[in-house]
């Protein structure tokens, strides 16, 4: 599957935009997604001692999943294709990798 594939899968699912503060819905719901992922792995360490052994990946990628499905939906909303962002991000990556600033901060390095 690309992405554009499960874009267009996604917004099957989803909510009208014309559905008042859909955008802000959007936005909350990607970083409430975002968050259980954090908590998830904030109980593995404070349960699990960080044993990489013991993280339930099953349940990570359903987290993970959730993300995907905020950002397919988030990204249609603003007019925006999945396989553009994936594309546009791996190439500003390789041009920090190339100069030398993954490691640095700030957007425009």
């Amino acid at each position: 599957m690309d992405l554009n594939d499960y874009q267009r899968g996604a917004l099957r699912t989803a909510a009208s935009r014309d559905r008042p503060n859909e955008l802000l819905h959007l936005v909350l719901g990607l970083v409430g997604e975002s968050g259980e992922i954090a908590e998830k792995f904030k109980k593995w360490v404070r349960d699990h001692d960080s044993d990489e052994s013991r993280i339930d990946r099953a349940d990570i990628a359903k987290e993970l999943g959730d993300v995907l499905w905020y950002l397919a939906v988030l990204a249609d909303y603003l007019d925006l294709s999945l396989d553009d962002i994936a594309a546009a991000n791996l190439a500003k990556v390789a041009s920090r990798q190339s100069r030398g600033v993954l490691g640095g901060s700030g957007d425009n390095r």
